[in-house]
């Protein structure tokens, strides 16, 4: 009888430090999330102000809080990125792509890529962002742009069609005139040229308004 009013006492005391150690977490975890939640506040105000540094002095509190945390690296990098400091932007973005591949932080890490003229590297990023967000036309359009230095008309093309199939504007008709141009495909150049006009012809025609129909009750 007294072993058994000792095995209930263990579990019982047990039980009770169980619930007071998962209460601690549960305060102890809040606590890191309202932190963190105010150094992200701190990080964005800082880059909308341009206060480089007191963004990246948040961002970087951040990590070493959550060391994974993907995101973070990638606003670092886009940070770096406006600064010029282009090989600690790449660093942020392949660690961002490491932990977390996302179609923004590769296709970043292409653009600081093509920045520094490592082309090739550059289309392997834009290649993998495609892979996971492939209805975007700006991935699109980045990618043609690299395959433009790297020499390969015939991608660059299919990439801005494909873009201007997307988003059919001016900017995007006149990507794909310039392509046709620099591929020696006047004659394709030139039917573009005319989409462009008429594109810009029918955005300039006011808008005829519609009056409401009369109704008698």
């Amino acid at each position: 009888m007294y072993e058994l009013a000792l095995v209930v006492g263990f579990g019982i005391l047990v039980y009770r430090n169980t619930r007071i150690r998962d209460e601690e977490l549960s305060v102890l975890s809040r606590k890191i999330s309202d932190k963190l939640g105010k150094l992200w506040d701190i990080a964005h105000q800082g880059m909308r102000e341009n206060r480089f540094l007191r963004a990246e002095k948040a961002l970087l509190t951040i990590l070493k809080i959550d060391e994974k945390n993907a995101a973070a690296y990638n606003r670092l990098g886009i940070l770096y990125a406006k600064q010029r400091e282009y090989k600690d932007a790449i660093d942020c973005f392949e660690i961002a792509s490491s932990i977390e591949p996302t179609a923004s932080s590769l296709h970043n890490l292409g653009l600081i890529y093509y920045e520094t003229e490592n082309y090739q590297k550059a289309a392997t990023a834009f290649e993998e962002a495609l892979k996971l967000e492939e209805e975007l036309a700006a991935r699109h359009i980045a990618y043609a742009k690299v395959q433009e230095k790297l020499g390969n008309f015939k991608l660059m093309l299919d990439e801005l069609e494909r873009a201007v199939k997307l988003e059919p504007n001016q900017e995007s008709y006149g990507l794909l005139a310039h392509a046709y141009e620099v591929a020696g495909m006047q004659a394709e150049a030139d039917q573009i040229k005319e989409r462009i006009k008429k594109h810009v012809s029918s955005s300039a025609k006011p808008r005829r308004v519609l009056r409401p129909k009369r109704v008698i009750i």
